[in-house]
């Protein structure tokens, strides 16, 4: 798998505009097709780039004009809370950190969930945040907080800096090719998911239910899609500056219990970076890890085995106030 990412320090040629249109297009459908970007452009916001985003805000507003439903509600809130626990337990806990094992077939179907929350792939998600981990809070880091909120929260996802996958972070997981595939193609699993709820919503709507096509895609998908977003976003940008430091790290993470209740148990931000291995980010009994749990019934269920454990001398730490 060619890394797009090292071959950006090299330099690259500046290419005319008509071309950059074509190919910033043309990526929003395939990553590869992306080109090496002049060098003096690789920290600038590419707003071509952001626009199916920012689309995808204004489609919010869609709901004035289709309204609402029980089933669009129910569709919307179901929607968070399968691509939260795909993208909080297998993007973030197993891809970046390997704390469990599973199959190939469930590391693939668990991918697809994830990749439906449009955050891009597997790999390039996981290659990116285990940069931020290596570099945490540093000027080498992705998403510095020191940079300020937005850039932290979402601007540094869509820079042409940031926007290849580091191959060279994920090798042991780019040697599947279904991987590299959905890494590849990543838009076309959340399109799909657009597209399928609103035939769902029409079909619903054709046999009497209290729903139509323009609901289901405006709740279950432009909605849902943008809260799941902007949520897990808060563990870049919020959880680097409010919260409490149990753990002496040499970042800025803290532990924050609303954004742990948000983001399935990810707003132990303080703990993850104490001990980034384990499957179990709430490190005591009262800290509420919703994915950890999730995780424990999937292992009981013998589709994951494996879960690396918070070790002992971890679990029992007084909060440092003065941090």
């Amino acid at each position: 798998m060619e890394n797009k990412f090292a071959s950006l320090s090299t330099g690259a040629t500046k290419l005319p505009p008509l071309m950059t249109l074509k190919s910033t297009l043309a990526a929003w459908f395939d990553t590869e097709s992306l080109p090496a970007t002049d060098p003096a452009a690789l920290d600038r916001v590419d707003w071509l780039r952001m626009l199916p985003f920012l689309l995808l805000h204004l489609g919010c507003l869609g709901a004035l004009w289709v309204g609402v439903s029980p089933i669009a509600l129910a569709t919307c809130a179901a929607l968070y809370v399968v691509r939260m626990f795909a993208v909080t337990a297998f993007y973030h806990r197993y891809f970046s950190h390997r704390a469990f094992a599973t199959s190939r077939l469930w590391q693939f179907v668990f991918a697809v969930l994830a990749v439906s929350s449009a955050q891009r792939g597997p790999l390039w998600w996981a290659g990116h945040h285990r940069h931020h981990h290596v570099h945490s809070d540093s000027e080498a880091d992705v998403h510095p907080p020191a940079r300020g909120f937005l850039w932290s929260h979402m601007l540094w996802f869509f820079t042409r800096r940031h926007y290849f996958t580091n191959a060279d972070k994920v090798r042991d997981f780019a040697a599947y090719p279904e991987l590299r595939w959905l890494d590849r193609f990543d838009t076309l699993v959340p399109l799909g998911l657009a597209l399928g709820l609103y035939a769902l919503g029409a079909l619903l709507e054709s046999a009497g239910y209290a729903t139509t096509g323009g609901q289901m895609f405006v709740w279950g998908f432009c909605i849902s899609t943008v809260v799941l977003f902007h949520a897990t976003s808060t563990i870049n940008s919020l959880a680097h500056r409010v919260g409490t430091r149990p753990f002496p790290t040499r970042d800025t993470s803290r532990n924050s219990f609303c954004l742990a209740l948000l983001t399935f148990g990810e707003g132990w931000h303080n703990n993850h970076h104490r001990y980034p291995v384990s499957a179990r980010q709430g490190f005591r009994w009262w800290e509420v890890d919703l994915t950890y749990y999730g995780l424990r019934v999937l292992a009981a269920f013998g589709i994951i085995r494996d879960l690396r454990p918070v070790p002992a001398e971890l679990r029992g730490r007084a909060v440092d106030r003065a941090a």
